[in-house]
């Protein structure tokens, strides 16, 4: 009798989950690279969660990527949570230990500086404040990454403002407050700028919030994908900014996730945004 090594797999696990382009992506990688493996989307309801996490190391899963609604309840179903993942309070990668213990991290504040890096090297985020669109998730990532890479002050304006405030309290003085009907006060001076929220996503409500205020020198980027291009960026271009849409923050947050699984790390290229795309 053969003994043959065990197929490695992964995946992501969030509810819903089919409009998640991670499968697509992942799977080019593991095509391009040779690798006997597979990349599973999950839908796991959030009862079910801590049944999921005790079963699927035992069926051949090396890790996971985690998505809404999950990103918080795994910190608590982790044994291991990095400094990152534990200050912006969600996980996105689960790494499924050989010792048994499953070890959470958040690489999309990495991802994020990763796609501005690469579209606009002359980015220089200590060149002026930041100023963030939302307080979910999401912008906790972005504003721990900033401050990281020397945004000397990051003005968040969020729908319900105690959300914005617990941003305040979490990361310190350097964070700044904005009423949302005085959200466009923030762009005066704005280096960097930044929609983390659901607003111009596709079958979303508009960003409706007035942009007169951007400078024409600042970097512009909507974490929304779909459309690719926002009209939120396309006004921005307008204005004589630098854009750079959302969908380089997903293939460069995935790619840590994926060499801790397989042991490789995938390039972001245009194959690999093309993959993702493909979707």
């Amino acid at each position: 009798m053969t003994d043959h090594p065990r197929i490695p797999l992964a995946g992501v696990i969030g509810s819903p989950i089919a409009h998640s382009r991670s499968p697509a992506l992942h799977g080019h990688w593991l095509k391009r690279y040779g690798i006997k493996g597979h990349y599973i989307p999950m839908d796991v309801a959030q009862s079910d969660l801590r049944e999921a996490l005790t079963l699927l190391p035992r069926l051949g899963f090396v890790g996971l990527n985690v998505t809404i609604p999950h990103k918080e309840s795994v910190l608590h179903l982790a044994d291991i949570v990095t400094d990152r993942a534990a200050l912006i309070g969600a996980a996105n990668t689960l790494i499924f230990r050989k010792d048994g213990r499953i070890h959470a991290d958040n690489t999309d504040g990495a991802g994020f500086v990763a796609n501005l890096r690469q579209h606009t090297p002359h980015w220089l985020p200590s060149a002026g404040p930041a100023a963030v669109f939302g307080a979910g998730g999401a912008a906790r990532a972005v504003v721990a990454a900033l401050l990281e890479v020397g945004a000397p002050e990051v003005r968040i304006a969020n729908r319900t403002r105690p959300r914005a405030e617990a941003l305040r309290s979490d990361f310190g003085a350097k964070v700044v407050v904005y009423d949302w009907v005085q959200a466009a006060a923030m762009l005066h001076g704005a280096a960097t700028v930044v929609n983390s929220t659901a607003l111009g996503m596709t079958g979303k409500a508009d960003f409706s919030i007035p942009l007169d205020g951007l400078e024409p020198w600042a970097l512009v980027t909507d974490l929304v994908y779909t459309p690719l291009k926002t009209q939120f960026l396309i006004e921005a271009e307008d204005r004589g900014c630098t854009v750079v849409d959302g969908l380089g923050m997903l293939l460069h947050q995935a790619a840590p996730g994926f060499e801790r699984w397989f042991g490789l790390r995938p390039e972001v290229d245009d194959a690999a945004r093309a993959a993702a795309l493909s979707a």
